[in-house]
């Protein structure tokens, strides 16, 4: 079969609700990752086959197609390159990363953009079903679904609170998750370990014209006792806004190409797309089916995770990351070493295309072979991607 190549890696810096990038609009925000990783590369833009973005509130802003429109607000790509928006999702560009490298992999494409894009200060998580409801448009919860799952209304929230349940975790070991991902990802930052993958926004505030770089949403000075003083969401829980992952605007973009398109437009990979994974699962605890999907891919790949060198496990929940860690058999000094979304935000639909710049970008500075990456998703599904760094 022939191979996938990652030749670049982009994201933004993560914006606040309401904070640093409430002012771009997602369409022109998708289309700045795109205009950068075709700068990036060098390539003729007329040479991308296609774009494929991941969106999960596609209403408002985000409607009419956003990849599409992405790309003709785009400085980069002619209009000729077609576009197409996905959603899986939490989980919504990491598979866009993996239609892409199918469709290389297949022989039927050659270069591929995957990315993606949330402004949920603009369109707010949930809208998308909450208006309609709100018009008396009805819910996604058909007869036939309703007759399958009585009573039960998919919720991650409750997810997350059965997994601590299910694995024995308590709201002091989240928290203690919660403050290690801040500590990770002020040092990363501090360090420049984020420079290589984050591109620029100009944005205007009350102080004048200012580069958005550096993401917003991290806790310089969190402490135990800080993180620990947020009120639960629910009366005897352990889940807080503290130990979750934060709202968050934001895009991303990979390029992934064949061997052909490296040797024609002389390109140089990153990585090399070692193996694609996704599964479904149990709807209702939701969160955990990353678990079993690693094993999975793990096994598909002929590995074992101690041969993996760095892991990103998405933080939509501190439970997620903790029960896959315990499940695994994993190194904790190994899993979102530059910390994750409870520190860094969750851009829904750009996470995926997010994580997998900063894992290319952290293989590549610590000289790191392997990486894992796997997100939890609504309605029981876990994609996993492993590259080996090249």
């Amino acid at each position: 079969m022939a191979e996938a190549y990652i030749v670049e890696a982009v994201r933004t810096a993560g914006g606040k609700r309401g904070g640093k990038l409430a002012g771009w609009h997602p369409v022109d925000m998708a289309a700045s990752v795109l205009d950068a990783v075709i700068a990036r590369s060098g390539i003729d833009g007329a040479a991308v086959d296609d774009v494929i973005m991941g969106c999960v509130m596609q209403g408002g802003q985000q409607a009419a197609q956003i990849g599409r429109n992405a790309v003709l607000a785009s400085r980069n790509l002619p209009d000729s390159v077609p576009a197409v928006t996905i959603d899986r999702q939490c989980g919504s560009s990491q598979q866009a990363i993996q239609f892409a490298a199918q469709a290389v992999m297949s022989g039927t494409q050659d270069v591929v953009i995957a990315a993606g894009v949330e402004s949920m200060t603009r369109v707010p998580m949930g809208s998308t079903a909450l208006l309609f409801m709100k018009e008396g448009l009805g819910n996604y919860k058909s007869p036939r679904l309703e007759e399958k799952y009585p009573g039960i209304m998919f919720s991650q929230f409750v997810g997350a609170e059965m997994i601590v349940k299910k694995h024995g975790f308590n709201r002091e070991q989240l928290d203690a998750f919660a403050l290690e991902s801040h500590r990770r990802a002020a040092a990363a930052t501090e360090s420049g370990a984020f420079d290589d993958e984050i591109i620029a926004l100009d944005i205007e505030t009350p102080e004048g014209p200012e580069s958005h770089r550096r993401d917003e949403g991290i806790r310089y000075d969190a402490t135990l006792e800080s993180i620990g003083s947020v009120k639960l969401l629910q009366e005897g829980g352990s889940i807080s806004a503290a130990n979750a992952s934060q709202i968050c605007d934001g895009a991303s973009a990979v390029m992934i190409v064949s061997e052909a398109a490296l040797k024609e437009h002389g390109l140089t990979p990153l990585a090399r797309i070692r193996n694609l994974t996704v599964t479904g699962g149990d709807p209702v605890i939701m969160l955990e089916e990353p678990l079993f999907a690693t094993d999975r891919a793990l096994k598909r790949a002929g590995m074992n995770i101690d041969q993996i060198d760095l892991y990103e496990v998405n933080e939509a929940f501190a439970p997620v990351p903790l029960a896959w860690l315990k499940h695994v058999g994993g190194d904790p000094a190994k899993l979102n070493v530059n910390g994750g979304a409870i520190a860094l935000g969750h851009p829904l639909g750009a996470s995926g295309t997010k994580l997998m710049a900063t894992l290319v970008h952290a293989l590549k500075k610590r000289g790191g072979r392997y990486g894992l990456q796997t997100m939890c998703e609504g309605g029981g599904i876990a994609n996993v991607t492993i590259i080996e760094r090249l």
